[in-house]
């Protein structure tokens, strides 16, 4: 049985206005000034969709409704789509890098 493609990992850049927010801080210590903010999410909407209820405060992420600023497609197009299990990994491990390498990274 071949597994429904249907599902997407995201990245949107939030604005630096986001490093105000003690509780983003504190989940990246290893954060590097002049990197991007970013959240980091999986969908089954396509990218656009998703950021736009983000933006319009449905199913939204408190960071991204008050700091979102537009999608990373470079960050995240070619791991998409994808069955729902291999979304739930990637959100994570993509989150990871990209903490690893610097980044301000909320994922929820």
């Amino acid at each position: 049985m071949k597994l429904s493609q249907n599902h997407h990992v995201y990245v949107i850049e939030l604005s630096k206005d986001v490093l105000l927010e003690r509780r983003f801080i504190k989940s990246n210590p290893s954060y590097k000034e002049g990197l991007p903010c970013v959240y980091v999410g999986m969908t089954g909407l396509d990218p656009d969709i998703r950021f736009d209820k983000h933006k319009a405060g449905i199913q939204s992420n408190r960071f991204v409704k008050e700091y979102g600023l537009w999608l990373l497609p470079h960050l995240y197009q070619q791991h998409n789509p994808m069955p729902y299990e291999d979304a739930r990994y990637m959100e994570v491990d993509l989150a990871i890098r990209l903490r690893e390498g610097g980044y301000g990274v909320w994922q929820a």
